[in-house]
């Protein structure tokens, strides 16, 4: 009778996408493992990824919040004319039992994606300049990923893009500075997934949590 040899959980890496398990062999910076299964990247690890997030996302950062106040959108109609931010818009339906429509609004499209961006700060800053993490840097990064289905500001500018050919038909539509700074958000937001390895990121969470 053999006796098996326990694997090491630390040896394993697990596919989010359809749960295939596979021993862990690092790839070199510049090569990548994908899930043999449905082709999930796994592991990505860039020289110099760090600082790159690091910089997308205070970018990201300040157009979401320039984005949220400043013209959006001006609609001209019979000689009248009316300018909305993202944030005006959100607010529409900001009284009474609507005010919750209103706050989820404003959460899925303004707040959820600042507040991840401002997360991956927390995390990655420390890392990269090789310092100790912060504290609670795990849970922080692990909230930022829970919180990444319901970052919608990508949702919002296809959602706007659909909406504004049925508009253009009935108005005289120009587009104002946060309509552009949402368009080259969207950019950054793929960008910065494209450079994020997460795999990286908890590997060095836990080397220097050791």
């Amino acid at each position: 009778m053999t006796t098996q040899t326990p694997l090491d959980p630390d040896t394993l890496i697990g596919c989010p996408q359809c749960d295939a398990t596979y021993t862990l062999a690092a790839p070199k910076s510049g090569e990548t493992a994908h899930c043999a299964r449905c082709g999930y990247r796994l592991i990505a690890p860039r020289k110099k990824a760090g600082m790159q997030i690091i910089m997308l996302s205070l970018t990201i950062a300040v157009l979401v919040i320039a984005a949220s106040v400043f013209p959006f959108l001006t609609i001209s109609a019979a000689g009248r004319s009316n300018s909305v931010s993202i944030l005006q818009a959100a607010l529409v339906f900001s009284d009474g039992i609507l005010v919750v429509l209103a706050l989820a609004t404003a959460a899925l499209i303004i707040f959820i994606p600042l507040l991840r961006v401002l997360l991956s700060l927390y995390v990655l800053t420390p890392v990269v300049f090789d310092r100790p993490p912060a504290r609670g840097a795990v849970k922080a990064f692990r909230l930022s990923e829970a919180l990444r289905p319901w970052s919608m500001a990508e949702i919002f500018a296809i959602g706007c893009a659909v909406a504004l050919v049925k508009v253009t038909d009935l108005a005289d539509v120009q587009f104002g500075p946060a309509f552009w700074m949402f368009t080259i958000l969207v950019f950054l937001v793929v960008l910065q997934d494209t450079f994020l390895c997460r795999w990286s990121v908890w590997n060095s969470l836990d080397k220097t949590q050791t």
